[in-house]
């Protein structure tokens, strides 16, 4: 499993270096923990997803040379990972988003090379779109959770737990699960004994709710802000594994995720999208539990726009 993170690494470091891990005084003296960020907002799409676009597309095409053309769904950090990689191996990308989608992530996917499709209502309904149009223009339809994205993704918690001190616990935000899921794999590679703990917002806590039963739960909507963790239906192998590795998934209101976004700014004058702020909003819930303890939080991405970081995170 090491050796396979680590090749995953040669590839993701072709295109982009490792983002820095980062100890912050401020932070650690609002939570009363010892808390050391991952600054995965840094990286050349401004979010982490990037690190599974770059080895999901070089396998397709050390497997499939003459794959015509790549699509999918997103609302936004996973379709600017394929774009970014698509368009650097000289892969056509189309993109489906649901109608209403982030206008900038819209914007920076269509300058990273991609055909942007909007269609539906949310995720889950783009994802349907993006599946037929894969079936009707012959397209490779990439999946928001698969192996190779996983891989990919788990370079970032490798470079965490080797860059940083032995961490307590980490905080890691879910959306189909590919970040989580990666932090598990470096975690058990390393063999080491953090505590992972996942984090929902509340009005999109399909995973919670199946961590809980042990069986599928879909919401009937996901109406959070926080657009990268928006999904209704979880992913069965995803949830497998985070059952068997994951401690506990903890959920944040909208509030407390402007509040964190807000405290992000205030302490490290990092602008983190509310999927990135989850993370800290789960450890300030949880302060007096993780008091005195070393802490990882991952700041899964910065890409919010302006008119929503107004509105939501400011205020009138």
């Amino acid at each position: 499993m090491l050796n396979a993170i680590e090749e995953a690494g040669r590839l993701v470091y072709q295109a982009m270096p490792p983002s820095p891990q980062r100890c912050w005084p401020l932070l650690s003296a609002r939570t009363g923990a010892e808390v050391w960020v991952k600054h995965e907002n840094h990286n050349p799409t401004g979010a982490f997803k990037v690190r599974g676009g770059v080895v999901f597309v070089d396998r397709l095409l050390r497997d499939r040379p003459d794959t015509p053309g790549l699509i999918s769904a997103t609302r936004g950090n996973h379709g600017q990972s394929l774009a970014f990689a698509g368009t650097r191996r000289g892969l056509a990308v189309t993109i489906c988003v649901p109608h209403g989608n982030s206008a900038e992530k819209n914007a920076a996917m269509r300058a990273l090379g991609a055909r942007l499709v909007e269609h539906g209502a949310d995720f889950d309904e783009a994802r349907a779109e993006a599946m037929r149009l894969a079936a009707e223009e012959g397209l490779v339809f990439v999946p928001s959770f698969a192996p190779d994205l996983v891989v990919g993704v788990a370079t970032y918690a490798l470079e965490l737990f080797r860059g940083a001190p032995r961490l307590d616990a980490l905080y890691v935000p879910i959306g189909l699960g590919s970040s989580i899921c990666g932090a598990i794999m470096a975690r058990d590679a390393l063999g080491l004994s953090t505590e992972i703990i996942g984090v929902q917002s509340t009005e999109a806590d399909a995973y919670a709710r199946s961590f809980l039963t042990g069986e599928l739960v879909t919401t009937a909507s996901a109406h959070t802000k926080a657009d990268g963790v928006a999904t209704r239906v979880p992913d069965a192998d995803a949830l497998a594994n985070i059952r068997t590795g994951v401690a506990r998934i903890v959920t944040a209101s909208e509030e407390e995720i402007a509040a964190a976004i807000r405290a992000y700014w205030q302490d490290t004058h990092n602008l983190a999208e509310g999927a990135g702020a989850l993370p800290l909003a789960a450890l300030l819930q949880e302060r007096d539990r993780m008091a005195g303890r070393r802490v990882g939080l991952v700041l899964t991405g910065g890409n919010i726009d302006l008119a929503l970081f107004h509105s939501w995170v400011l205020g009138p």
